[in-house]
């Protein structure tokens, strides 16, 4: 292990993103500081500095213990980095709160219907006739 390490690479290998690009996007994106500042691809992190990174909508805050050139299996992984007391009081709130109140839009389960699903909705609108709800008409006459 040397003493300095490309930080996309240092993020891939730590497993926080899946392939080293996606890693080179994010930074990309300004969505990870290094020591509080915006950092870049070929950026060189060293035991010691602070990460931040922005996955979703959580912020995590950790401090680089080991560097890898390689990636390893998870529990190695791990042993590259320590967050911060902070960040994984912050992680755990924020599942929380996914917990009570989930996003909105999430519970759009499917989008415009199939081929299928629309052939079905047609068959079922024709068995209704004129009305516009299913309830029993009285033809106005009350």
């Amino acid at each position: 292990m040397s003493g300095k390490l490309r930080i996309d690479k240092w993020l891939w290998a730590a497993r926080f993103y899946k392939t080293r690009t996606l890693a080179a996007e994010e930074i990309g994106k300004g969505r990870v500081e290094v020591n509080g500042q915006e950092a870049k691809p070929a950026r060189e992190v060293k035991l010691g500095d602070t990460v931040s990174l922005r996955q979703s909508s959580v912020v995590r805050t950790v401090i680089v213990k080991g560097l890898s050139h390689v990636r390893g299996p998870a529990p190695v992984a791990q042993q590259l980095y320590e967050e911060t007391p902070e960040s994984v009081k912050a992680r755990e709130q924020a599942a929380e709160q996914r917990r009570y109140a989930p996003e909105p839009a999430l519970s759009i389960e499917q989008g415009r219907p199939t081929k299928r699903g629309r052939r079905e909705l047609d068959d079922a609108q024709r068995g209704w006739g004129d009305r516009w709800s299913a309830s029993v008409d009285d033809d106005g006459k009350s």
